[in-house]
């Protein structure tokens, strides 16, 4: 079908409809330019402002939610590309493919974000499936050619101020000092993560900490020598634009070693001798470090607990942690955090940031933990339930103990980054259906809702990741 036929098309977008109460609301806060503090896009895209390959590398490549559909579906993930060389992809079987199983991802989160993306973003004026995916691939072939389609163009069509990625503590952030240099519409800041130079489990610890000290010229054979050289790196992403550190967190179980039982159980990590419990005690004693280290410099602190990752071994041995099936499990975050909380949870100038992927911890523990600790807040729904349904049932559960301040407001988490748009107007129009009704029910005055419209999806992000002089 050629392109003026296309546009002669038309079908009806799925959305999340809104009640003429809501859409009151909603239309306030629509157009606020969009804060992604917490992501995974890659810097280099900003940096080098080369054109996206294909359609494949926008819509399957970057999105862990395809991926996870599509293989239990029976996809072998071979033929969409997956840990296929470059060379011998073939994007347009892949994304036949992926247009083939479309209909199966009716009901999801991802059946709104794409079918967003597709008509805002690309212009495509009819529906998926398998009949129309030759046509579809080259319209968005074609478009993504052109210059408003390369990532420095589209940071300033998606309206967004500031876009955080997720950098390794060895990174040197070139990428990031090239894009500053290009005075973009944007700012795009990382942020520290330092979970293999933490972790003793972690299969690059070892390599890691020697690379640590290798670029610091810090003795990380040393204890001593291995606290300093952190310290060194958050001060060089912190003046490289970072606001905040993040940690996935497995078993949640911090502790506060003596300094001697901390370098003996270091001595044996970099030894190789080191048993699973006492890694876990390591770890859990340099978490309550990195919170420390956080009262001292200012980085915000994200903790990602409530999660087993990497539950599909066989898979993540041959395609690594994109495709490794992270699954929610519980967590003890009263007591995992307690020592960390005993030595930080009191500093008023301290964030710290929780997020979980099992819900049933929203109203039990997390709620009423910041609703206590002067240094925590409550991170956005996410992985599993940052759908319309659970959107609602989030605020639903957290609202009522936590009230609204005690909020992290939103942040989309991915690396597919045409999903941007509409992952944060999922999130708007959901907060905005949730405040209609709080009014319908007397809880909150008109003013009062579109008050705290504007917080939950904007101002509260950049407070939490104090993103004040980046925004």
């Amino acid at each position: 079908m050629g392109e003026a036929v296309m546009n002669l098309v038309s079908h009806s977008v799925p959305t999340l409809q809104l009640s003429d109460a809501a859409l009151d609301i909603y239309e306030a806060v629509q157009a606020l330019p969009i804060v992604s503090p917490h992501g995974h896009c890659l810097p280099e895209w900003f940096a080098e402002n080369r054109p996206f390959s294909d359609p494949a590398e926008v819509f399957i490549d970057p999105d862990v939610s395809v991926i996870r559909m599509l293989l239990s579906q029976g996809v072998w993930l071979e033929d969409i590309g997956i840990g296929v060389p470059r060379e011998a992809r073939n994007p347009r079987a892949a994304f036949q493919l992926f247009a083939n199983h479309w209909h199966k991802f009716r009901g999801t989160p991802s059946h709104l974000w794409i079918s967003h993306a597709l008509v805002h973003v690309f212009g495509v004026a009819m529906p998926l499936n398998a009949e129309t995916a030759d046509s579809i691939y080259d319209r968005v072939d074609a478009e993504l050619k052109s210059s408003r389609m390369r990532p420095q163009a589209l940071l300033q069509s998606f309206n967004i101020d500031a876009l955080a990625t997720t950098d390794s503590a060895l990174d040197d952030l070139t990428s990031h000092k090239a894009a500053r240099l290009q005075k973009l519409r944007g700012k795009i800041i990382p942020t520290f993560r330092p979970d293999s130079v933490l972790d003793p489990t972690h299969p690059d610890f070892r390599a890691d900490v020697a690379t640590l000290g290798e670029i610091t010229g810090e003795n990380t054979a040393s204890f001593a020598g291995y606290l300093e050289a952190l310290r060194e790196r958050r001060a060089y992403f912190m003046a490289n634009g970072a606001t905040a550190t993040d940690h996935e967190v497995g078993e949640l179980a911090t502790c506060y070693l003596t300094e001697k039982r901390a370098a003996t159980l270091f001595a044996k990590a970099l030894a190789g001798t080191i048993t699973p419990k006492e890694s876990q005690g390591f770890y859990g004693h340099m978490l309550t470090e990195m919170a420390q280290m956080s009262v001292e410099d200012g980085l915000v602190m994200q903790i990602r607990g409530g999660s087993m990752r990497n539950t599909n071994k066989v898979l993540h041995g041959k395609y690594g942690p994109q495709v490794g099936a992270d699954m929610p499990v519980g967590a003890n975050w009263v007591r995992g955090l307690g020592a960390l909380l005993a030595r930080v949870g009191n500093v008023r100038e301290m964030n710290i940031l929780l997020f979980t992927l099992d819900e049933s911890a929203f109203a039990r523990e997390l709620a009423p933990m910041v609703s206590h600790w002067p240094a925590l807040r409550l991170g956005a729904p996410w992985r599993y339930s940052d759908s319309a349904n659970g959107i609602a049932r989030y605020l639903d559960q957290v609202v009522e103990t936590a009230g609204y301040w005690n909020l992290a407001g939103f942040n989309d988490d991915t690396r597919a980054f045409m999903s941007i748009p509409a992952r944060h107007d999922m999130w708007r129009r959901g907060v905005s259906q949730h405040l209609a009704q709080q009014r319908a029910r007397g809880v909150l005055t008109r003013s009062d809702a579109n008050e705290i419209a504007r917080l939950l999806c904007r101002d509260l992000a950049i407070d939490a990741y104090k993103l004040g002089s980046v925004v």
